[in-house]
């Protein structure tokens, strides 16, 4: 039976360390996944990283031991970014990827990120699959056990395939020497992000670039987290500050001012660029802001979205042939580069936006409508969801309602979307309008529903 502790979704499996989450569960998950890769023909390499977290270096061990155990030939990244590995795995043809890093999370918590020979994270049919060899996994007897090797290229190799990309002119962001201000979170980032703003001519300002995992805050890298990032930008006169969350696939914006602009800001000012180059449909998810409609509304280009998480934007954006996409929380994917959240893409398509616009970021926020966007979370009520949504619906009869992830009911200018957490036990509620007044109403609104079936 599985542990009611750990959070199984098609963001892996996440748990606290000590508190669901063992050196067991997850040699028993990577073997899982290892053995399952394995099945679906197409070889029998598998991709290995982590992010810095504290309990990284034992599971990854374990992971290591676990996926040699049931006969992969594994590739080590060691310390790595989420979207690195998932290049790693297309550059190899692996069979999979496997990430040890909780993403956002807060410090105790950690987890497994699964990833196909696609490069994609797993859907719900592959993981149910992966999951169901839980009980009863093929190990390999002792003639047919894995081996290791060693990739120190693919940081490399990622950061050039970036620089490569045809709508980054490499050159004028150079002239330009922007100096920037960076916040690594003591995540994975400080051995990439620095980098890259190096080879693209930035005077760089960085702090907490160590990456031994000890969070010197909540490492989610929304506005109410980014002080000091915003007090570093002030203080060096940086022309613009990023922040990345610990596995670097988000990335969060701060002005020249100090202002904390929002992650939705991220995808929306990324797809500018993308869409001056080549116009085309943008995908995102339910939750996300209408700030990003509105810039690619300024291109002739139409947005779709789709549920919450990387794996489901992904999949719509291959299905819609998208030219770019991701998510509100700092997320871009561009299909030309690889289908998966990309914060190091994020950084070169941001500066090429600044070189482009020939302004400051407070000034190109400036010229667009602003939004009040209010994230709440509360935890998940006993009586079972649809109860809610039905409740929500009928309170809210006026508003179109989207069924695909939770409920959504939007309205002109406005929205509301409740949808329970793949990555915590809670309910995320995210309501949008034009003033915070407006979005609080609704998030108020809703919280009231929710409270009456609450436990």
């Amino acid at each position: 039976m599985t542990d009611p502790r750990l959070m199984i979704s098609v963001s892996g499996i996440r748990g606290r360390v000590g508190f669901g989450l063992s050196p067991e569960v997850v040699a028993r998950y990577a073997a899982a996944f290892g053995a399952w890769a394995l099945q679906q023909g197409h070889g029998t390499s598998v991709v290995l990283g982590r992010d810095s977290r504290v309990s990284g270096p034992m599971f990854h061990v374990v992971a290591r031991a676990a996926l040699e155990s049931v006969g992969a030939s594994v590739i080590d990244l060691g310390i790595t970014t989420t979207p690195t590995l998932q290049m790693a795995v297309e550059h190899h043809h692996a069979a999979g990827g496997l990430n040890i890093t909780a993403s956002h999370n807060p410090i105790e918590w950690n987890a497994l990120k699964f990833v196909g020979h696609d490069g994609l994270f797993l859907n719900a049919a592959d993981n149910a699959a992966m999951r169901a060899l839980i009980d009863a996994i093929p190990y390999a007897t002792y003639d047919r056990l894995g081996a290791t090797r060693f990739d120190g290229e693919a940081v490399a190799r990622h950061i050039d395939a970036v620089l490569a990309l045809p709508m980054i002119d490499v050159a004028a962001i150079r002239a330009r020497k922007f100096r920037v201000a960076y916040d690594a979170c003591r995540g994975a980032g400080g051995n990439v992000i620095p980098h890259l703003l190096d080879l693209l001519g930035c005077d760089i300002e960085a702090i907490e670039l160590e990456a031994d995992g000890r969070f010197p805050r909540p490492p989610e890298p929304v506005a109410e987290n980014l002080g000091p990032l915003a007090d570093l930008v002030k203080k060096t006169g940086a022309d613009i500050g990023f922040a990345t969350d610990p596995d670097v696939d988000r990335l969060s914006l701060v002005d020249e001012t100090g202002s904390a602009i929002g992650e939705d800001y991220t995808l929306a000012l990324a797809s500018r660029v993308v869409l001056a180059h080549r116009p085309g449909v943008v995908v995102t998810n339910l939750s996300t802001s209408q700030v990003v409609d509105d810039q690619a509304a300024e291109y002739g280009s139409t947005v779709q979205r789709a549920p919450v998480g990387e794996v489901n934007v992904a999949l719509a954006m291959r299905a819609a042939g998208a030219v770019v996409g991701g998510e509100g929380n700092g997320g871009v994917i561009l299909p030309e580069l690889h289908l998966g959240r990309d914060a190091p893409l994020g950084v070169a398509l941001i500066l090429q936006m600044l070189v482009n616009a020939q302004m400051p970021l407070s000034a190109v926020v400036a010229k667009y409508p602003r939004y009040a966007i209010i994230k709440d979370k509360l935890d998940r009520p006993a009586a079972p969801l649809d109860a809610v949504y039905a409740a929500l619906r009928e309170a809210f009869p006026d508003a179109a309602a989207d069924t695909q992830d939770g409920l959504r009911l939007g309205w002109p200018g406005r929205w509301v979307h409740i949808r329970p957490s793949g990555t915590e036990p809670i309910v995320r509620v995210i309501a949008e309008a034009a003033t915070a007044a407006e979005a609080r109403a609704l998030i108020d609104r809703s919280r009231a529903l929710l409270a009456k079936l609450a436990p």
